[in-house]
């Protein structure tokens, strides 16, 4: 278990960066689709707080908005920010996706710091970084009526994934929390990053041969 005073002073401002990322990527989504003031306020909201709500949840701990206004307060004043200034940025989407693998690099660490900190348990602790990291981007896109990122073919929660363990075995070789943030993030961000960049994605599954003549023989007998 690691110095839970230190945890204590980073993971707030951790959690308040990535919300205010993932605040803005929801924001521009607002902007793509033509929303009004409100809806960027929505998803802005939605997106910034939607993957530590599941976390919490789970956790069975207080909900970390709930008690702390800033991090909502924070939601808004981005969609307002984005509101008026959306239509000067060249390629949303490409700002988009970059804000995204901030916010995903920020929360995964926070996630997995905070799952570690009330469990103990390795896995458990990168599974809840990897669901804090990805599950607000998710909400924003299913709300938002696009293809949700986890089922494109990208690099996504993998990166998410391997910054969790990483800071993981950072703080196990003896790093300050600090420090194992930094390389956690700087992890989940270079891997995100180089598969924005470079149009990188992982090999997918490809059903072979006779499982597809398998079920066109299975419809074929249905048919019939």
């Amino acid at each position: 278990m690691f110095d839970l005073e230190v945890f204590k002073q980073v993971l707030p401002v951790i959690e308040i960066l990535a919300v205010i990322v993932f605040a803005a990527s929801g924001a521009l989504a607002a902007s793509r689709k033509g929303l009004d003031l409100l809806g960027f306020m929505w998803l802005a909201v939605i997106t910034g707080v939607g993957g530590g709500t599941v976390r919490d949840v789970i956790l069975d701990v207080p909900v970390f908005w709930l008690n702390n206004t800033t991090h909502v307060a924070a939601c808004l004043l981005t969609a307002v920010v984005v509101h008026f200034t959306a239509s000067l940025v060249e390629s949303r989407m490409r700002l988009l996706l970059w804000l995204d693998a901030l916010g995903l690099a920020l929360f995964t660490v926070a996630g997995t710091a905070k799952g570690l900190d009330h469990t103990g348990s390795a896995l458990i602790a990168v599974v809840m970084g990897v669901i804090t990291g990805s599950f607000g981007g998710i909400i924003r896109d299913v709300i938002g009526g696009e293809p949700s990122i986890i089922l494109r073919r990208e690099i996504y929660v993998t990166a998410s994934a391997l910054g969790a363990g990483f800071y993981w075995l950072l703080l196990k070789s003896g790093l300050t929390p600090t420090s194992a943030a930094i390389g956690g993030f700087l992890m989940i961000f270079t891997v995100r990053g180089l598969a924005i960049a470079y149009n990188v994605s992982m090999p997918v599954w490809r059903r072979s041969v006779s499982s597809r003549s398998y079920d066109d023989a299975t419809k074929k007998s249905n048919n019939d």
